[in-house]
Formats: structure tokens, sequence, C-alpha cells
């Protein structure tokens, strides 16, 4: 496992140099890709000149979003369908082959039955053109009861759920984006991690939970630092990702005001702080 930055996460905006001047200078090991800006540099320069410009900050790359409208129009999702092979063909020609997406928790237009099918359907086209590059698909599963209770349908909202619907899709590179915040609201067990293997984790979002409130009162985008309450059981957690072999990004997302609020440079010397302590915390 490495200490991942996602600027965006900690409410950052910064282009890639940026970023990566950011990630070194606060100790973290990997930054997420940016698959656009990366494109737009490969053609005003080379592929070659953004591989050095990684290479020379001594920074990995994390994951990077395939940019499908999925749930979209059929129009939407075709036209970038359209355009993901020249994506993926790029990710992969620099080295970053872990991709992933959100599935939604309920919907008011779909039931259940229809909400999976559409969705395996849509997955496996974009899960097809990326494994033909080498890529894995991180779904990641939305676990706050708040953040579908007024939904007329509820769908997969849980790990092993997410777990159902990437064996459904049955590309073989389908996983978990596994976020320690939505395992803790959707109320998953420490053993049912236990039971992952390496294969089945893509990318790891980590953050804490406000002290004091029940988990399925937590509101999803009010959430802590890692290991700024210690709510969520996170040195377990990351012993047990440890121990199944997972050797991904770590990107912390606290949706925190208090990070928000900072300067760049501080923000992200904070953040790399708490993961710090989680990786002494664990004893990784």
């Amino acid at each position: 496992m490495f200490k991942n930055l996602s600027t965006g996460a900690i409410g950052i905006r910064a282009n890639m140099k940026e970023g990566l001047a950011l990630a070194k200078n606060a100790g973290f090991e990997g930054l997420d890709l940016n698959i656009g800006e990366a494109h737009q540099l490969a053609e005003e320069h080379s592929v070659q000149y953004v591989k050095d410009l990684w290479n020379d900050a001594g920074i990995k790359m994390g994951g990077w979003g395939f940019g499908v409208n999925w749930r979209g129009s059929d129009s939407d999702f075709y036209a970038g369908l359209a355009q993901l092979p020249a994506r993926a063909e790029l990710a992969a020609e620099l080295g970053c082959f872990r991709s992933t997406t959100v599935v939604g928790p309920a919907s008011n237009d779909m039931t259940f039955q229809e909400n999976w099918d559409f969705s395996v359907k849509r997955l496996r086209s974009v899960a097809e053109i990326l494994k033909t590059h080498g890529h894995a698909i991180g779904l990641e599963f939305i676990g706050p009861a708040t953040s579908r209770k007024s939904a007329k349908h509820l769908f997969a909202y849980s790990m092993d759920a997410m777990l159902g619907l990437a064996a459904t899709i049955g590309t073989g590179n389908v996983g978990l984006l596994f976020d320690t915040w939505h395992w803790y609201t959707c109320r998953s067990a420490i053993d049912d991690v236990r039971k992952l293997s390496a294969d089945d984790v893509v990318y790891v979002h980590i953050n804490d939970a406000p002290a004091g409130i029940d988990p399925y009162e937590q509101i999803d985008n009010i959430r802590c630092l890692p290991a700024e309450t210690g709510v969520i059981p996170l040195t377990e957690l990351m012993q047990i990702l440890s121990d199944i072999g997972y050797d991904g990004p770590v990107t912390p997302e606290p949706f925190s005001k208090t990070v928000n609020a900072m300067e760049p440079e501080e923000a992200a010397k904070v953040t790399a702080e708490s993961l710090n302590q989680v990786w002494r915390n664990a004893g990784l």
C-alpha cells in the first residue's frame, strides 16, 4: 500500500505539476492521474514528457477516472465509450492501471432489478474495453442511510452487494473501491473485510467519522481526517488490507471544511500527517 493524494478530495485545485509538487513536499508517495490533462500534455509535448514529470518527482500514479457517463443517456454513454480506448491506451502507456467509478445507492426511476441489469450492461461494456489495456475498475458503494432514505427504490449500497455486481459483470477486472467511510456507515463487519482477496480491492479511500453520531445518521459529506476521532477502526482495517496483500493507493477523502479552508500546502501536509498516524498505529 502507498499513501496517495487526490487534490480534489481535500479541496485543492491543482494542475498536474502543482499536484506533483504538493504530493512530494507533503510526503505522499502517490497522486491520482488526471487523464484529460495527461492527454493534453502528451499532445503538446509527448507521452514521455508526462512520464518524466512523474519520474522526476518520484511519485507513483494512484488511480484515474475513465470518464464515461455510464449512468447517462444512450448518446452520452456511447460518445464516452467511443473515447475510452484512447484514454485507456494512454493510461496504460503511462503505467496507471486502476480506474474507479461510483455506483449510486438508490434510484427514483428504476427498480432494483432494472438498475442491476442496466448497471451490469453499461459497466460490462466499459470493463471490456479497459481489460483490453490491462486496467481494473473499482466500484464504490455509497453506505450512509441518509443518502438513500428519500429514494423510491433502493439499490446496491454495501460491500457485499458491490462484490456481487462485480461478479455479475463477469469480466474479471472489476472489484471494489473500498472506502472506510462507506464500509462503516452501512454497518459492515470486520470479518467481511478479512474475507476479501487482493484482487477484490482495486482502490482504497480512507477517512474517519464524527464522534457521537449513529452510523445510520452520518451525513456523507461531513467526515473527518483519518485517525482524527477513532470512530472508524482504521488500525484494524489497514492491517487486514496489508495482510491480504493489497498494494495499491490509500487516498484520504475527509470532506473536511477545516481542511478545505487551508492553503494547499498546509492542507496537503495536514492530510499526509493523518495518514502517517494511521500507518504508525497499524505498524505498517
